[in-house]
């Protein structure tokens, strides 16, 4: 399993501020489990909007595999100020 967080818009917009799930091989599976529930899940993360994932607090790209008993964040960019 792992666990999955949801920050600012997304957790917002998902009513979400994390979930447990079965783990996925990749970020990229995730994210389509995720967005297969349709509605604001498939607006948000297949969409044009920009959002940023990072496994274990550590960035990662699509193609990046998550382990047992990870925690993967999804989260919009942050900007400085």
């Amino acid at each position: 399993m792992i666990r999955v967080l949801y920050f600012a818009r997304l957790r917002d917009v998902f009513n979400c501020s994390e979930e447990t799930l079965p783990e996925p091989a990749t970020v990229d599976a995730l994210l389509a489990i995720l967005a297969d529930r349709g509605g604001v899940w498939a607006d948000e993360l297949l969409g044009n909007k920009v959002f940023r994932v990072a496994i274990n607090q550590e960035m990662a790209s699509l193609s990046d595999e998550i382990p047992a008993g990870a925690e993967v964040a999804i989260f919009p960019p942050v900007t400085g100020g």
